[in-house]
């Protein structure tokens, strides 16, 4: 039997990267997705000999050549699409604005016991240094309350940032949304409520910056960008999960 050994070596690694999260209970479609091609691709060249023996004999048959190069063609369309994605996703993942008159939007993200999760904390990181160098800039903590979570994510946010020496005045808690377009749209009467700077400045993570764009600019709001870091070992399976969320958001958004 015919092993490709040094490919199922880094198909095995790039499985076990999409595994990790799974350690702390994350499970999501960029994962389960990353695991799946990769645990496929990891099959194929430990029985690479009866792999490539058996596209040989489904070559020679018609049908075999449309199946063949449909598949062929649907995986370099996918890796084309994949890879345009991630340059704009990597355009819009810094973006920081060109003065004062902006107003910072943090979005929400899990909170756990009360207490930032660690995706939410770093966000959190990113907003504080903001607003310790621009004092004249206001915020809006933009997060609802989950089922699991004992307060809502806008009152955690607002609290940490206090905590941190934040005025309070500064910031303005949304706390009924539950997805990224509420955030924008509810943070958006604020703005016009209080007569805050129209040009806003999110602050995500560095994947989900281009959709998060995107719904801003559908609802006619200037958004700047300021990403918050990630974990090394989250950033692949989140990266996978934003290309469904572009693509379904291009499609049906």
């Amino acid at each position: 039997m015919e092993i490709k050994v040094i490919p199922a070596l880094l198909c095995l690694g790039v499985f076990m990267i999409f595994a990790m999260p799974l350690s702390i209970g994350i499970i999501n479609l960029g994962n389960c997705a990353g695991m799946g091609i990769s645990g496929a691709m990891l099959l194929i060249f430990i029985f690479w000999g009866r792999f490539s023996s058996f596209i040989g004999k489904c070559w020679e048959k018609p049908l075999g050549k449309v199946i063949l190069s449909l598949l062929g063609a649907v995986t370099a369309f996918s890796i084309i699409l994949a890879v345009a994605i991630s340059v704009f996703m990597v355009k819009a993942s810094d973006d920081p604005p060109k003065d004062e008159n902006t107003t910072v939007v943090v979005l929400g993200c899990k909170v756990k016991d009360g207490v930032p999760s660690r995706m939410l904390r770093r966000r959190l990181d990113a907003a504080y240094e903001y607003l310790s160098q621009h004092e004249s800039v206001y915020a809006i903590v933009s997060g609802g309350k989950g089922d699991d979570e004992t307060i809502s994510e806008a009152q955690c946010m607002k609290e940490w940032l206090v905590d941190k020496g934040i005025a309070p005045e500064r910031i303005y808690a949304e706390d009924r949304s539950v997805n990224t377009e509420e955030n924008l749209r509810f943070s958006k009467e604020i703005i016009t409520a209080n007569g805050l700077p129209e040009k806003i400045t999110l602050i995500t993570d560095v994947y989900h910056q281009l959709r998060a764009e995107m719904i801003a600019e559908k609802q006619d709001i200037k958004a700047y960008n300021i990403s918050g870091s990630t974990s090394w070992y989250l950033v692949p399976t989140y990266w996978v999960r934003e290309w469904f969320g572009v693509v379904y958001y291009k499609i049906f958004g």
